[in-house]
């Protein structure tokens, strides 16, 4: 299917067996809804023949998909956030409000005060005019802090703008009676709409646009026209007029190594080692399937891959397969069987009789987390210590995406996914952005379109917009199983018809959170300490869910926070865990090689020849065909 090298695996047979019974059931499902509209033959009917007749089976068959079809139409035009679901959610806020005068009465008040207050702030002389008199950016809220903003006309609206923001966050919240999660969609939806009114995100407006303006005599829009012309070739299949920067393979994804194993979902990489001798327990890097693997082997001065070869580490990654509309059936589980334990399997044969380093990132250390736990019972002492990076396993407190995942949510992308098979890069990326709209939208807009400037592009920003996608049958068991009910950390996710249970993870963690992580926030990481029956080094990361991972020690300006509990020390919360770690300069790569080491036997001569599982020549070369799939 994939040309010479492919190596078949258990579950391969599956994956196909799945596939054809999808494609069974969409020619039934045409087939239906071709038969139901068809009109019935009046002269058979007259002639004594009968119409024909939809079994119960079929006419709830072809109901549903009625309904499949209708949801996937909506999407298209909602992007992909379920019109239900904002609507209950603004009907619980709105009845809410409506029974509560004292809560009414506040917000008059509120409004009352702050028209007053502004009243004085605009009638102040010049000469004794003070910026931010009433009220001022909240840190990280960029939008205002040019230095023109403190000029009088300009920093009355960035007030005044402020202030409406924060009287309808009072309005949004603080609701008694109004379930939590509608709250929070509605603080959210109110806010998105506010952000997009900032004055700083028009010209007339914006001062520094206007300077820019002056400078350039107004060279800054006809620059921002033709980075407007640009994006749109883009985003419309087109080529875009700048050069590719990071080429796959050639600036990134360069560190050497082989492709040893390959079945049709994975390619796994093992890197050359480059030192005498080496650790003898290899480390295998699972990745998110939601990303390409090279985020952990950028350009050579950030890439973790390549510092921990350095460092003596025989590294293994794996490298998904960008999947299509024919995988729509691939499950969690053949994520599971056909990635992480066909990759360990791979590591056993080709290092028979080591323990392995088990590393999983993002969506890929919650699957790891899932797999170290199964084999522990089934083969203890196969992973030497697993290491999670951003990964949660709980999803009680999962930040603002669970916004995007209630009952309703999760229906509503189900049947988007289910006409497409897949659900869409630039779907994955549109919720990702509205998290941080004001930084990655607004901000963006100003600066490419406004100012007619254009950020120096770098090989993190690269690798974004090398998005892939998730089919069908997995995201719909990861929103559903472990997102929305939660099954994972409560003991109900099944492996083979038996629940796991993270109790079970005894091999010593090593765990990392970054500050300021909008995906897995660290405090939800952070709760693999209720879970795990195991030493746990956890390690809190300057930065954000990409940049705080991607922090090699040659950058300045990385920081962390470090604490070890063993497994029998009281737990620690994470309010008092801030409070105990200790604080270091410099990045936590080194901090997990301290780890490794410790956990690793005496280093042994390295090999220098790589080869596949059974002993034969490697597959291709470095980085493989997978990460190139779009």
């Amino acid at each position: 299917m994939f040309g010479a090298g492919v190596v078949p695996v258990a579950g391969q047979y599956e994956v196909r067996a799945d596939r054809a019974r999808a494609r069974r059931r969409a020619v039934t499902v045409n087939a239906i809804l071709d038969q139901s509209a068809a009109p019935a033959n009046d002269d058979s009917v007259a002639a004594g023949g009968s119409a024909p007749v939809l079994s119960e089976r079929e006419a709830v068959t072809n109901a549903r998909s009625i309904d499949h079809l209708v949801h996937a139409a909506m999407a298209q035009w909602t992007g992909g956030l379920s019109p239900a679901s904002l609507a209950l959610a603004f009907a619980d806020w709105q009845l809410h409000l409506a029974a509560s005068p004292g809560k009414r009465l506040e917000l008059a008040l509120k409004a009352l005060g702050d028209g007053s207050r502004f009243a004085r702030m605009i009638s102040t002389p010049h000469a004794a005019w003070q910026p931010w008199f009433m009220v001022s950016p909240q840190p990280g809220d960029n939008r205002f802090s040019g230095a023109d903003w403190a000029l009088p006309a300009f920093n009355v609206m960035a007030q005044a703008f402020l202030l409406g923001e924060q009287w309808w966050h009072s309005a949004a919240s603080g609701l008694h009676g109004v379930s939590k999660g509608n709250a929070a969609i509605v603080d959210f939806v109110v806010r998105q709409c506010l952000d997009a009114a900032a004055p700083s995100n028009f010209a007339l407006s914006n001062p520094e646009v206007l300077r820019q303006m002056m400078d350039s005599g107004g060279g800054n829009f006809v620059s921002g026209w033709h980075n407007w012309l640009d994006d749109c070739r883009k985003w419309f299949g087109g080529q875009s007029s700048e050069p590719l920067q990071f080429v796959v393979g050639k600036d990134v994804a360069t560190t050497e190594g082989k492709v040893v194993y390959r079945n049709e979902l994975i390619e796994l990489i093992q890197y050359a080692p480059v030192t005498a001798d080496v650790c003898p327990e290899p480390v295998l890097i699972v990745p998110a399937w939601i990303m390409k693997y090279y985020i952990l082997d950028l350009s050579p001065q950030n890439s973790l891959i390549r510092f921990m070869v350095e460092r003596g580490f025989t590294v293994f990654a794996i490298s998904w397969r960008n999947p299509g509309p024919a995988d729509r059936d691939l499950g969690f589980d053949h994520y599971r069987k056909l990635g992480v334990e066909a990759a360990i399997e791979a590591i056993n044969q080709i290092a028979p009789g080591r323990a392995i380093h088990a590393t999983g990132y993002c969506l890929g250390g919650t699957l790891l987390a899932i797999a170290a736990a199964r084999l522990q019972e089934e083969r203890p002492g196969c992973l030497r210590s697993v290491t999670l990076l951003a990964a949660q396993v709980d999803f009680t407190e999962a930040g603002e995406l669970t916004l995007f995942i209630n009952e309703s949510q999760v229906a509503f992308l189900e049947d988007m996914m289910w006409r497409r098979g897949v659900l869409e890069a630039a779907q994955m990326a549109g919720a990702f952005q509205l998290l941080r709209s004001n930084d990655m939208i607004w901000s963006r807009l100003v600066r490419d379109y406004l100012m007619g400037e254009r950020t120096a592009p770098s090989d993190l920003m690269s690798w974004n917009a090398d998005a892939t996608r998730m089919p069908y049958r997995m995201h719909a068991d990861y929103l559903r199983k472990l997102f929305l009910d939660n099954d994972l950390a409560e003991g109900r996710y099944a492996v083979d018809g038996h629940p796991v249970a993270l109790s079970d993870l005894r091999a010593p963690m090593f765990v990392v959170g970054t500050v300021r992580d909008h995906v897995a926030p660290w405090r939800s990481v952070h709760k693999i300490h209720l879970l795990a029956d195991a030493d746990i080094t956890f390690a809190l990361a300057s930065g954000g869910h990409n940049a705080g991972i991607v922090a090699p020690p040659s950058e300045p300006g990385h920081t962390y926070q470090v604490l070890e509990k063993k497994r029998d020390q009281p737990y620690v919360g994470p309010d008092e865990w801030l409070a105990k770690a200790a604080h270091r300069e410099g990045s936590w790569w080194l901090e997990w090689v301290r780890f490794l080491t410790a956990h690793s036997d005496a280093w042994i001569p390295a090999q220098p020849s790589l080869h596949a599982p059974e002993g034969g020549p490697p597959l291709e070369d470095a980085p493989g065909q997978y990460v190139l799939q779009h």
